[in-house]
């Protein structure tokens, strides 16, 4: 039997987990690529519009997938309470929670049936590090909605989350905040994404350690 072509959106496709989840899923399907300042469609997934303009841009979709997402580590006791726009977690908060969970919200309403919705956590919603405790939040925040979204999906759409540890290629930036944990390889954690997109699960939260 011969395997369905998918065309995909892929936000965050020139980092270095992007570019791997690219390469990985290129070798069958047609990426879309998007991005910030890069890509074949411009998004900022902190601004709502840009997503439903990009999803437009895009056309017919099988499958949305979202590699990026931008959070502040600042330790704990540097950060004192304020409103959300001006708090440290208000990054986070904005853009890699709410930019993914607009993302999944609008992809809802444009997928073809049956298609699916991959966004991406982290292994700080498990194993938190120090100055992470923003990360940790959003990423916990991330896989508890793919798992209620999933139940609610209409149309026999998907979601699912990839959580994976820091990256190989990611270690000489953030090394120091990661020591004695074992990197892998961004192309293990884009294996995870086709498992996602190409797969029959939903509901699903992907640890890639």
């Amino acid at each position: 039997m011969a395997e369905k072509r998918l065309r995909i959106l892929l936000i965050g496709a020139s980092g270095v987990l992007g570019s791997a989840v690219a390469a990985e899923l290129g070798k069958r399907h047609e990426v879309i690529t998007a991005g910030s300042k890069s890509g074949e469609i411009r998004v900022n997934i902190a601004d709502p519009a840009t997503i439903e303009k990009a999803l437009a841009a895009a056309g017919r979709l099988d499958a949305v997938a979202c590699a990026a997402g931008a959070v502040k580590f600042e330790p704990l006791g540097a950060i004192k309470p304020a409103p959300i726009d001006q708090s440290a977690y208000g990054l986070g908060l904005a853009n890699k929670l709410m930019g993914q969970v607009n993302l999944a919200l609008a992809a809802r309403d444009r997928l073809a049936d049956e298609g699916s919705i991959t966004l991406i956590a982290g292994v700080l919603a498990d194993q938190p590090i120090v100055a992470g405790s923003s990360a940790s939040m959003v990423n916990g925040a991330l896989e508890s909605f793919v798992r209620a979204a999933a139940i609610e999906l209409p149309r026999g759409l998907r979601i699912n989350a990839v959580s994976p540890t820091v990256f190989v290629e990611s270690m000489a930036g953030y090394g120091p905040f990661f020591r004695g944990f074992e990197a892998v390889p961004a192309a293990r954690a884009a294996l995870a994404f086709s498992r996602s997109v190409e797969g029959r699960e939903t509901g699903k939260v992907y640890k890639v350690l």
